[in-house]
């Protein structure tokens, strides 16, 4: 082989070597670095019915191009029991082969209950679930803190209680390598001054925040959503945000403004409630989010 024709034949190796060693390009992220998901609480109705299965949705999920799937623990067999591995690691291949991320499960605990043998058993559930994130390759757990303050109690009693609660769980997270992200829900947790409140007093990097865009009702929502995004982890992105009883749809575009100026980077999952078709639900509310997110 002549001197000129080698070092091509070189050349042209090894920038196939490169080639080969190089990471294959991802999908592009929405602008932002978000990357949009969905929350599997919009397929409630269908799922508990028995008409779809989780597998049905990560299918769903790929068909119309989402990221990332937020499988509530609800709707796995046996719940509030972790189901069997082979249902986990089922679910997880065919999310793997579909190309969809499992990004998060959650679980339904309530911290603000008087009685402290039920707070212990919801402390196990939170623990049990953490694992079962865990075995899905899952980043977060879903937490709330309650239903309300107990009759005879105050708001400050029960956070007392509740802040070592989320402190066990998380350092439980943190060896599992599981996220706990705290739903805003306008139960316990009200606004956004209660939210951060609970998370700085837990004080923790693996205890965070579950945006919920349509549960910030006491003030401004679009001020509350602000106030919240340095402590985001994920979302619920809703059609509608809530001044008191009064539901209005969500402005999106200035949304994509108070994401952006908050720096948030990730999955940004969105969610569909009430009556309706959630196939069709889900894929128009997509369709809007696109235009404002794309």
């Amino acid at each position: 082989m002549g001197g000129t024709h080698r070092r091509g034949f070189l050349q042209s190796a090894g920038m196939a070597a490169l080639a080969a060693m190089a990471p294959l390009p991802a999908r592009a992220a929405e602008p932002g670095g978000v990357r949009l998901a969905l929350n599997v609480y919009s397929f409630n109705q269908p799922l508990r019915a028995g008409e779809m299965t989780l597998e049905d949705v990560v299918d769903y999920c790929a068909r119309h191009r989402l990221y990332a799937l937020d499988a509530t623990g609800y709707y796995f067999p046996g719940y509030p029991q972790a189901p069997p591995d082979d249902y986990i690691y089922r679910l997880k291949r065919r999310a793997f082969l579909q190309g969809i991320d499992i990004h998060g499960t959650g679980v339904r605990n309530d911290f603000a209950v008087a009685d402290p043998a039920a707070r212990a058993a919801d402390v196990e559930l939170v623990k049990n679930w953490i694992v079962v994130a865990q075995k899905l390759g899952a980043s977060i757990i879903r937490v709330f803190s309650g239903r309300a303050v107990p009759a005879g109690r105050s708001f400050d009693e029960v956070l007392e209680w509740m802040v070592p609660l989320f402190k066990e769980c998380a350092e439980y997270g943190r060896r599992h390598g599981v996220m706990l992200a705290l739903q805003n829900h306008d139960d316990f947790l009200k606004t956004a001054d209660e939210t951060i409140r609970l998370v700085e007093a837990v004080d923790s990097e693996w205890f965070r925040v579950l945006l919920d865009i349509g549960s910030l009702r006491r003030h401004d929502p679009y001020q509350e959503i602000a106030r919240l995004v340095p402590y985001a982890v994920s979302w619920q992105l809703k059609e509608n945000v809530g001044y008191g009883k009064k539901e209005t749809p969500v402005d999106l575009v200035r949304l994509k403004r108070i994401i952006d100026e908050g720096g948030y980077r990730g999955y940004l999952p969105i969610e569909t409630l009430g009556p309706g078709d959630p196939r069709v639900k889900v894929a128009r509310f997509l369709e809007r989010v696109r235009a404002v997110f794309s």
